[in-house]
Order: structure tokens, then C-alpha cells, then sequence
């Protein structure tokens, strides 16, 4: 419970805030962005079983490897660019928070 708590939310209150302090004036689209980089999870259905529970995704899906963690951070460089790189690492954090938690 407490788990699935703070994955939640880090996905989602912690986009909500990023959006809300850093981008005040377009806040719905930036929360909009952060959120739409949810879509790195498509990588799961690769995995069998698709979710385990018990299983930290960090270095264990192609889009949440140490190399694809390194983009995303470059991401956050280029201003056109840092939206997304932002709710990636977001995310990361998130599944990260998981891996610590189990």
C-alpha cells in the first residue's frame, strides 16, 4: 500500500508541482508533457510476466536501462527538450522509489 502510494504519487503530484511552480503561466500543458512520458512503460509488455510486482524495472526494461536514464537526462539540457525530460526522469524516480521500497 504504502508503496503503490508514493509511486503514484511521485507520477503524479510531483509533475503537478513541477508544472505548477516552474511554469506557472502554462502549467496544464506542462503537466500534460510530464504526464505523457508515461508511454516509456509501453516497454513492459516486452517483459514476461508484463508486471511483477516484485520486480524493479530500473535496468530491467530497455526504456528504464542506465543508457535510456542517460538520455533522458540530456533531455533536460535543451530548453525545447526539457519537458520531456523532466517526466522522464520524473518517472524514473518514480520506479526507482519502487526498487527501494520492495
Amino acid at each position: 500500500m504504502l508503496q503503490t502510494a508514493v509511486h503514484y504519487g511521485i507520477h503524479f503530484i510531483v509533475p503537478l508541482l513541477v508544472a505548477l511552480f516552474f511554469f506557472k503561466p502554462k502549467w496544464k500543458m506542462a503537466f500534460l508533457i510530464m504526464i505523457l512520458t508515461f508511454v516509456i512503460d509501453l516497454d513492459h509488455v516486452l517483459a514476461n510476466p508484463i508486471y511483477d510486482a516484485n520486480r524493479c524495472s530500473i535496468n530491467f526494461h530497455p526504456l528504464h536501462s542506465y543508457f535510456a536514464i542517460v538520455i533522458y537526462m540530456l533531455l533536460l539540457i535543451p530548453k525545447v527538450t526539457r519537458l520531456l525530460g523532466i517526466g522522464l526522469c520524473i518517472h524514473i524516480l518514480a520506479d526507482y522509489a519502487d526498487c527501494l521500497l520492495m
